[in-house]
């Protein structure tokens, strides 16, 4: 177990509930409930800052559970052939257990998607959604435009082997704290932050520390593969997070459609290498860059258009009597509530109060 510390302020708890046994962070005493879920790779440590701001305010009390597979809640395996179902199950029972009533959520990354199955599955329990920098509604890879269109039939390129950095997994399970170039550090500064921003020393070892927290294996992450005749010449198998985070098995435009829409604030940063129209994590925005052998062409495997994807499924929500709004963030990446800690507390406390 990699060693993880917590600022004053914030507090940790374990829980058991009828499907796992959840760790997560707790900060401020108000009556107004915010629930907080992280992304891939991460852990609720990636909150403490952004937690500790918001219950400066008095009004709020704050919850992060780690999802399964990350940071110090249980392993259990993930389903893939369910989608998002899997974690968005645990985050009803994490709620249900602690008694927290509707309340506002905010999802960060793939965590975003877990919220928005949660809007699906569990109408009524949202006041209000923010998606902070969110997968597309068909998840990561194999597809090809705003309407989310297969590149092949077999769906190549996305699931357990959409991780185009085998070497980065390696490292992630050998606890690697190192700095060179495939190295979880340098993902994380250079990947999901923008350059030159950077944390403090001791707040980079924090978050290194939960990036580490990620549980290897077929069952978590990446997830298992099948071969294809197709390039990459990989599919998805059908236990892992990537895979269950692949568009054969997630497709979520069926949110714009849901009954109790609660209100919806998108934000992003604009120079986002890892959710993006040509992402640094897509075999298409690689074959793009030149850095993916094989490529066959923008015409056969274009980049995913991600941020367009998402903004039609929003625009849809909208058509369909839902309220949403975007904030992009300049000079920004994958983090905004790390790289723009302020401006991301003013915009989305000013948000949930009007809801």
């Amino acid at each position: 177990m990699h060693e993880t510390y917590f600022l004053p302020g914030i507090t940790q708890h374990i829980i058991t509930t009828d499907r796992l046994t959840t760790a997560y962070l707790q900060a401020g005493e108000g009556t107004t409930p915010i629930v907080l879920l992280h992304g891939n790779t991460s852990s609720s440590s990636f909150y403490q800052d952004f937690m500790l701001a918001l219950a400066r305010s008095g009004q709020y009390t704050i919850y992060a559970p780690d999802m399964r597979g990350f940071g110090h809640s249980e392993g259990l395996p993930v389903d893939a052939t369910r989608g998002a179902r899997d974690f968005s199950d645990d985050l009803a029972a994490f709620v249900q257990q602690l008694n927290v009533p509707p309340f506002h959520a905010l999802g960060w990354s793939l965590g975003g998607n877990v919220v928005m199955q949660y809007a699906i599955d569990y109408p009524g329990m949202l006041r209000s959604l923010t998606l902070e920098a969110p997968g597309s509604p068909f998840g990561l890879g194999g597809t090809k435009d705003a309407k989310g269109t297969p590149t092949w039939p077999d769906f190549a390129g996305s699931g357990g082997g959409a991780v185009a950095n085998p070497e980065l997994v390696k490292r992630i399970a050998a606890g690697d704290r190192g700095n060179e170039r495939f190295s979880p550090r340098t993902v994380l500064t250079n990947f999901y932050f923008k350059p030159p921003f950077r944390v403090t020393s001791e707040r980079e070892e924090t978050l290194l520390s939960a990036f580490l927290t990620t549980k290897v294996r077929p069952e978590n992450f990446p997830g298992d593969i099948t071969p294809s005749a197709n390039w990459p010449l990989v599919a998805p198998g059908q236990t892992g997070i990537l895979n269950a985070f692949s568009p054969k098995y997630l497709n979520q435009c069926n949110f714009a459609r849901i009954a109790q829409k609660p209100p919806v604030l998108w934000v992003h940063g604009e120079d986002d290498l890892i959710v993006s129209d040509s992402a640094i994590i897509d075999f298409g925005g690689l074959g793009e860059r030149g850095l993916a052998p094989g490529w066959p062409s923008r015409q056969i495997y274009p980049p995913q258009p991600m941020k367009t994807q998402i903004r039609a499924m929003l625009q849809a929500y909208q058509q369909y009597g839902g309220e949403y709004h975007e904030v992009a963030f300049q000079d920004c990446g994958h983090i905004p509530h790390i790289e723009k800690q302020e401006q991301m507390v003013q915009i989305f406390t000013a948000f949930i109060r009007e809801h």
